[in-house]
């Protein structure tokens, strides 16, 4: 019981000790850790921790004033010009070129 007690207060002590990591260097290697599990497509985000909403938080940085927040993306399957754009406003256009 005594180990039990010993082993939580050394967690909580430790824990501040890993969000004082600056946001880039953690964003580096949490994004390593995805790529090492073959996801190529998404999107780490650093924003404060009122900004969490919906959003997977991955990692706390910089003394824990910031969160890394975690979203995958789907693949962008449309690699054609078939949709034509505004040359002045890159806005899908409804007429062909």
């Amino acid at each position: 019981m005594k180990q039990l007690i010993a082993a939580i207060a050394l967690s909580v002590v430790m824990f501040p000790a890993f969000a004082q990591k600056p946001c880039e260097e953690l964003k580096s290697e949490i994004s390593a850790k995805i790529e090492s599990k073959g996801i190529k497509i998404y999107q780490l985000e650093i924003i404060a921790p009122n900004e969490v909403k919906d959003q997977r938080v991955v990692g706390s940085c910089d003394g824990g004033s910031k969160r890394i927040v975690y979203a995958r993306k789907a693949p962008d399957t449309h690699k054609g010009p078939d949709t034509p754009k505004d040359p002045n406003t890159g806005k899908a256009t409804d007429t062909p070129n």
